[in-house]
């Protein structure tokens, strides 16, 4: 399944540079004539598709994009400067629309593809280009156009890098709204939600991942109970999962233990490889939790687990931990990332033997 990131901006392209009127001013010449030159034009805006990104969280930030204007024409004949184009990187696979007109503009689908999405103004004519035979003291000139303003939407469909594993209820929903800025439906039931939620975790200024929170899982999700085979097909497609479980259940008889193993045994089912993907356990709620008592508590059900993976305790609602939890992610995405770019280079090298 693949979900859609979204993303609104403004763009203006330069304005072209004004050509001016002016006359040669030279010693020992007379009547020198027109010297007034043309404008720059003004510079465009560009769309550049660029590897290295995987979302459009850096839109959240930055709206208005502006290239710069064209240069005003000189005396002797001088051109004025073009304005500098403006280059916007943008993931691959990114559809542009204009907002107003709904247009398609285009797709960018390739590395350092680019895309021409609003137009530098033309350069205005100075009135040396209007000197003719009957008119030899010109003294009219033309201003530069004004360049292209768009609202530009952006979309992009994209794969989770993060896959919340849980059952109803375990704190998936809490945990995407607390480490990003999405805002899914959270409240006190089962199948809060009913539809995949899509949260695009920043960690820095040049870091970031998706987390997808799935609709949760059931006994019998395998065979189509509930709403698991969808969320099931989903995760096989991430690089990591999250299992989260509820460690103080409002039912004091329900056992973390067992909903953990109620969901091993629903991707077992569904598919071995699922099975073996690499998975984090993810200890939720702990603020629950007696304080002499917490790190306890946790321990026994590790040790009654055997887990032998990663192992976070966190509050997504008061976010304690969470910050932990997200470099960790951040670091493993990383490093999957690079792993498969030296495959791909790998592979490459073998085909050209």
């Amino acid at each position: 399944m693949k979900f859609v990131d979204e993303a609104t901006i403004k763009v203006e392209a330069g304005k072209g540079g004004n050509g001016i009127v002016s006359f040669r001013r030279e010693k020992y010449i007379e009547l020198g004539g027109p010297d007034g030159g043309d404008g720059g034009d003004g510079g465009s805006v560009f769309l550049i598709g660029d590897v290295n990104l995987n979302t459009l969280v850096d839109f959240r930030y930055s709206r208005r994009y502006k290239a710069e204007n064209g240069g005003t024409g000189g005396r002797r004949r001088m051109t004025g400067k073009g304005g500098d184009d403006l280059f916007i990187k943008v993931p691959l696979g990114t559809s542009v629309h204009d907002e107003d007109t709904e247009e398609l503009i285009g797709d960018v689908t390739e590395a350092d593809q680019v895309l021409c999405v609003a137009q530098g103004g033309f350069h205005g004519i100075g009135n040396v280009r209007y000197k003719s035979s009957t008119n030899r003291a010109p003294r009219q000139a033309k201003a530069g156009t004004l360049g292209e303003a768009r609202t530009l939407k952006l979309e992009m469909k994209v794969l989770a890098d993060v896959g919340l594993l849980g059952l109803p209820n375990a704190g998936k929903s809490t945990l995407i709204s607390s480490v990003s800025g999405a805002r899914p439906k959270v409240a006190n039931y089962p199948f809060t939600t009913l539809h995949p939620n899509l949260g695009v975790v920043s960690v820095d200024v040049s870091r970031s991942f998706v987390m997808a929170d799935i609709p949760g899982i059931i006994e019998g999700a395998a065979e189509g109970a509930g709403l698991g085979i969808q969320f099931l097909k989903h995760v096989s497609r991430t690089r990591l999962l999250l299992h989260l479980v509820d460690i103080a259940p409002p039912d004091e008889n329900e056992d973390p233990l067992e909903a953990i193993r109620v969901i091993e045994k629903e991707m077992l089912r569904f598919s071995p490889e699922l099975a073996a993907y690499e998975r984090w356990l993810v200890i939720n709620k702990t603020d629950l939790l007696p304080e002499d008592e917490r790190e306890q508590i946790c321990d026994d059900l590790i040790k009654r687990l055997d887990w032998k993976g990663k192992v976070f305790n966190i509050s997504a609602i008061s976010k304690h931990g969470t910050q932990e939890l997200i470099y960790n992610i951040m670091d493993y995405v990383d490093e999957q990332k690079a792993l498969a770019l030296a495959e791909d280079e790998s592979n490459v090298e073998v085909k050209e033997e």
